[in-house]
């Protein structure tokens, strides 16, 4: 049985609300869990302190017996200072797609003929 440390969401519609969970892997998100390790209200400011509330005991004692944090709980680990979370970088994520390079090209290649032919028509 793989353990998951992760959110739960909660709250109404638009109104975010989310409880930090151990639970089976297996588990539907915001179904069965095993215990409940803290909250995350999205909805306060990032400076309040009731913001991520989080039982580290607990936490500590789950990841001892192999429960695994998402991301984003390993965030807010590593914000209290539990755990290690290393930085990532994709350079890629921030390319154009196919489509948008392919506009472009073409965009630049119509504004090189417009020059190409303004050039022609101050030289007559």
């Amino acid at each position: 049985m793989t353990l998951k440390i992760r959110l739960a969401r909660g709250g109404s519609k638009k109104r975010p609300y989310y409880h930090v969970v151990v639970a089976d892997a297996r588990a539907p998100r915001d179904g069965r869990f095993l215990e409940k390790l803290g909250s995350w209200n999205p909805m306060l400011p990032k400076d309040n302190e009731k913001r991520v509330e989080l039982n580290l005991e607990r936490i500590q004692e789950w990841i001892a017996k192999g429960a695994q944090p998402t991301d984003r709980v390993l965030r807010f680990l590593a914000e209290a200072g539990v755990a290690q979370r290393d930085a990532r970088n994709n350079p890629e994520k921030a390319k154009p797609g196919k489509k948008a390079q392919e506009r472009a090209a073409e965009r630049a290649q119509r504004e090189e003929d417009a020059k190409a032919a303004a050039a022609e028509a101050a030289a007559e």
